[in-house]
């Protein structure tokens, strides 16, 4: 299976990683590398806690992707 995960830069140093389609999907790595480690390992779990509680795997077949850029007025 294959899911988005979206990386964000903590101010303290590290990545914060969260995957979209699997709300509470949340995990962190100090350098890239290891947050997408992590992610990979949050992921895993979070299915097999799915699995086990009889719960729909969600997909990302109908996902669809947008950037946005807006102006930002103070």
């Amino acid at each position: 299976m294959t899911y988005r995960v979206l990386l964000k830069r903590e101010p303290e140093g590290g990545y914060t990683v969260t995957v979209p389609s699997l709300p509470g999907c949340v995990t962190y790595g100090d350098t890239i590398e290891e947050a997408v480690k992590m992610a990979i390992e949050a992921i895993e779990l979070y299915l097999e806690s799915l699995r086990e509680d009889g719960e729909e795997i969600p997909t990302e077949e109908d996902a669809l992707e947008y950037a946005l850029s807006v102006e930002a007025h103070a």
